[in-house]
């Protein structure tokens, strides 16, 4: 790959049209490393799925005239506790909460070369700011991070954490270096765990993995993976995003054919226990969405067991790793063996309104704390009463 010559001009230019944008974006995609996020299949279809009355513009950095970096940035209105306007300006986001709750991840400017085009991005974001205005970098790595905080210190601003996470993987080449297969890596308890229940899934039937080749398999088995997901985390589960849905019923159509989605099923005899969601970008696995059927037996593990098996079938296809991405959930760290650090961060300008607005945000957090320990507490307290 030619390297570009010094970045000579970094505009915002308004999105006019869709199809040139596809174009250059996928000119730029085919000389850029990046991650599944920047691809155009995501963004675009995101574009087309963006809510009403967002008017998204285009990060768009030059040299020689050569386009090598390209970004969406969104403006949007915000709330403000002082006198002047406040605009929240967003990479790759909307600015609606609920429809960004697609949670994009590995966020970044798309850039042919990202040691300078990227700093000459975010320096030129930065140099926009109004008095009140705040640029949003969500799902940020920690070169990306470094990068923001040396443009807002350039520019007089200061970065804040909104939050940061753990994203954890699967490297397969540690466990070629320990010359096992994957399951032999596993922690002792794990191993018996996944075991365990394979052997009691086998007492029904045929233990089988399954890829949709298809789309309209992909697509039935996300409806299931709806299903499952919704019995049990209810309202509060991806799918009370109205966006959720139809976003990634075209993502799926999409991406099934050239192999960039994978969705499979596993399944015992002829009734499915899991549904696991994932994209496939540069030899490596992305595991993004999953449901399963979960039973009243805690020794049956369909989640672990449907990971495991899609983990062996990637390493099957001589792939690099499995990425369960940013999220607490308890399997990751039974099945991972790498991390990296992910954050959300606001740059913003210093001053009373920025600490009463922290302040505000901490005591909202501790309240929703409050509200979720609270039915637990009162349960222990009722249980500890029968119990006397």
């Amino acid at each position: 790959m030619s390297m570009p010559d010094a970045v000579t001009d970094v505009s915002l230019e308004a999105l006019d049209s869709i199809a040139w944008l596809e174009t250059a974006w996928k000119e730029l995609e085919a000389r850029a490393t990046h991650s599944f996020f920047l691809s155009w299949l995501w963004i675009g279809t995101w574009l087309r799925h963006i809510p009403d009355g967002t008017q998204p513009h285009v990060l768009v950095a030059r040299s020689s005239g050569k386009i090598v970096g390209l970004a969406i940035i969104c403006r949007r209105r915000a709330w403000s506790l002082g006198p002047h306007a406040r605009a929240r300006w967003l990479l790759n986001e909307s600015g609606d909460t609920l429809f960004d709750r697609l949670f994009i991840e590995c966020n970044s400017i798309l850039a042919e070369q990202p040691d300078t085009i990227i700093p000459a991005g975010l320096d030129a974001l930065t140099s926009r700011l109004r008095r009140a205005d705040q640029l949003v970098l969500s799902g940020i790595d920690a070169d990306v991070e470094l990068a923001a905080c040396r443009a807002a210190g350039k520019a007089g601003l200061v970065s804040e954490v909104k939050q940061a996470d753990t994203a954890l993987w699967v490297d397969y080449a540690k466990a070629h270096q320990q010359k096992k297969d994957y399951r032999a890596t596993l922690g002792r308890s794990t191993r018996q765990a996944v075991s365990r229940a394979m052997r009691l899934y086998a007492e029904r039937g045929p233990l089988e993995f399954r890829i949709m080749e298809t789309t309209t398999e992909a697509l039935a088995a996300f409806d299931l993976l709806s299903d499952f997901h919704r019995s049990r985390w209810g309202r509060k589960g991806a799918f009370a995003n109205p966006g959720f849905r139809p976003f990634h019923e075209e993502l799926i159509a999409r991406g099934i054919p050239t192999g960039a989605v994978r969705v499979s099923r596993t399944l015992v005899g002829d009734q499915t226990i899991g549904v696991v969601y994932n994209f496939v970008h540069d030899g490596r696995v992305l595991n993004y969405q999953s449901g399963f059927l979960y039973e009243s037996d805690g020794r049956l593990k369909p989640g672990l067991v449907s990971h495991v098996l899609a983990i062996e079938d990637s390493i099957s296809r001589g792939e690099r790793g499995y990425d369960f991405l940013a999220g607490g959930a308890g399997h990751k760290a039974h099945l991972a063996n790498s991390e990296y650090a992910m954050k959300w961060i606001a740059i913003c300008r210093d001053g009373p309104e920025r600490h009463i607005e922290a302040k505000l945000r901490d005591a909202k957090r501790t309240l929703r704390t409050i509200a979720t320990n609270l039915p637990k507490r009162k349960l222990r307290l009722f249980g500890s009463a029968n119990a006397s």
